[in-house]
Order: structure tokens, then C-alpha cells, then sequence
């Protein structure tokens, strides 16, 4: 299925390893900011199939782009409030550089 696509594949692993973590937020945002992490992710995996099934693929990459750059950024805050500590911020940020990179690759790829 999606198991040759890199970029599922690490994503789909960003997910496995985000959920716990948000599941350890302070309750009172576990359904905010920990719930708006959980969707977001989500939507970038799901973009990412929807994506690969089309022709026309750079306007939804590039959709994708800005919903991993959202993701970057509530990650950053989680990291700020304390929610996550230094070293899985240092490794949340480091995967989605990768992915980032990898989508910057896919995007070249389609001009």
C-alpha cells in the first residue's frame, strides 16, 4: 500500500510517537492544544495519500506544507508551556524537519 512511500512512513511514526506524549497534557489542555497536534497530524497523513492518488499534485503539497509548518509551531508552544520536555521537542522537531524536507523534495519533483 503506502509502505514505499517514505514520507507516510514517517509521518505515520510521528503519530505513534506523538500520541502518548499528548496524552499526558495538563487535562485542561490535553482538548485544546494536545487535541489540535492530534488533528493536524492526522490531516498531514491523510493529505499525504489523498495526494499521492492525484495528477495534479503541487497545490495540495503545498497545502500540506503550511499544515506542517502549523504542526511545527504547536509543537514549539507545547515545548514552551512544559508539556513536553527539551529532548522530545530536540526529537519531534527533528522528524518533522525530515518530513519537511522530504515534502520539499516532492514538491520540487512536480514542477
Amino acid at each position: 500500500m503506502y509502505k514505499n512511500l517514505a514520507i507516510f512512513e514517517k509521518t505515520y511514526e510521528f503519530i505513534l510517537w506523538i500520541y502518548p506524549r499528548v496524552n499526558k497534557f495538563p487535562k485542561s489542555q490535553r482538548f485544546v492544544l494536545g487535541q489540535r497536534i492530534e488533528n493536524i497530524s492526522l490531516e498531514v497523513l491523510e493529505k499525504i495519500i489523498e495526494v499521492n492518488q492525484k495528477k495534479s499534485k503541487r497545490k495540495d503539497l503545498e497545502e500540506v506544507s503550511i499544515k506542517l509548518d502549523v504542526l511545527r509551531i504547536l509543537i514549539r508552544l507545547s515545548k514552551d508551556f512544559h508539556f513536553i520536555n527539551l529532548k522530545q521537542y530536540e526529537f519531534a522537531s527533528k522528524n518533522l524537519n525530515e518530513i519537511g524536507k522530504m515534502l520539499g523534495g516532492w514538491i520540487k519533483s512536480c514542477t
